[in-house]
Order: C-alpha cells, then sequence, then structure tokens
C-alpha cells in the first residue's frame, strides 16, 4: 500500500512542479524570474506580462491542483489518504518546482485546486472570498491571505482529523511564501494589481 503513496505523490509532485506561469511568459519572451516580483505565479504574470496571459496562468495553476486529486481519488475510491496524499505533493511540487531547482510559486491557486476535492464548501467559499477581495482592495497577496484563512478555518468542522491538518498546513505554507508581503502590507508598501 505505501508504494501506491510513493507512486501517487511522485507524479502528483512532477504535475504540480511544471511551472506554467514560467513556461506561458518564456513563450511570450520573457523570463518572469527576472522582472516584477520574480515569482512564476498568475499575479506576477498578469503585472508583467498580461491580462489573458496571467488568467491563463491562473486557470492553469488551479487544474494542476485538481488533476492529480482528482485522478488518485478515481483509481482508489476507497482510500481516504489518498486524495491528501496527491493534494500535498502537487502543492509542494508547484512551490517547490523540480524544474525551477526547487523554487516555485506562492501555491495559492494550486492550494484551491487541490482543496476542491477534499472540502469542497470551504474551498469554493474561499475562492469568492479571494475574488471580493480582491476586486475590493486591489491586493492580491492580502486576497490570497485573507481568503485561505477563511478557508482553513471552515475546514476545522470537519470530523476528519487529517483534512484539518491538511488545509492547516496549507495555510502555514502561504503565510511562510508570503513573508514578504506580509511585511510590506504592514508597511503598505505592497503594489496593488490593476484589474
Amino acid at each position: 500500500m505505501i508504494e501506491h503513496y510513493l507512486i501517487a505523490g511522485l507524479i502528483s509532485y512532477i504535475l504540480g512542479s511544471v511551472p506554467c506561469g514560467f513556461l506561458i511568459a518564456k513563450y511570450k519572451g520573457i523570463d518572469i524570474k527576472k522582472h516584477g516580483s520574480g515569482n512564476i505565479g498568475a499575479t506576477n504574470v498578469y503585472r508583467v506580462v498580461g491580462k489573458k496571459e496571467g488568467i491563463l496562468t491562473l486557470v492553469l495553476d488551479v487544474t494542476k491542483g485538481i488533476l492529480p486529486v482528482l485522478v488518485f481519488s478515481l483509481i482508489f475510491p476507497k482510500d481516504k489518504y489518498m486524495s491528501i496524499v496527491s493534494a500535498s505533493a502537487a502543492v509542494l511540487g508547484h512551490d517547490y518546482s523540480i524544474f525551477l531547482l526547487f523554487k516555485g510559486g506562492k501555491g495559492v491557486a494550486t492550494s484551491y485546486g487541490a482543496s476542491l476535492l477534499i472540502n469542497p464548501i470551504s474551498s469554493l467559499i474561499g475562492m469568492f472570498v479571494w475574488i471580493g477581495i480582491l476586486i475590493t482592495t486591489k491586493y492580491s497577496s492580502l486576497a490570497a491571505l485573507l481568503s485561505f484563512l477563511i478557508t482553513a478555518l471552515i475546514a476545522l468542522s470537519s470530523p476528519n482529523y487529517l483534512v484539518r491538518l491538511y488545509f492547516l498546513t496549507l495555510y502555514a505554507i502561504i503565510l511562510f511564501k508570503h513573508r514578504e508581503n506580509i511585511k510590506r502590507l504592514f508597511k503598505r508598501e505592497e503594489n496593488r494589481i490593476k484589474i
């Protein structure tokens, strides 16, 4: 059984590692790591490359979170741990991509995608809150931090302790990846995004 988790984790990690934003920007002749914030995520691609490219990056980053969880949940429908293993591995792949020397994005879009099948209600509410805060404040980082906090808090009502642990761990990673953004938010130096 453990070999199933290892295989699923490895495949999910590799899929999560595909640096969609980096590849989209590269197709346009831009090394996204050398522009803007240097991040490969949708927000930086949106700012540096363009709106369409940013939205495409967002969609693909969400999708690469959904796919491994969906596939391995269908292959192992009775295994209550498999979805969490594949989801966690996909997020780690995005955040620490093997294709970018273990550097990557901040994991919000992929975290939402990976979490949709684990706790749909909390994830969908969080995504709508993310959109609402982004439109209202124009701060992408603030939207990500507050919306996934709400997602994690709602998920704490789950009777499954692994689900609770999973969401708390994801939020801890998101906080860590946004540590510089948090400093800028407190200093009121964070850049807004034009919508």
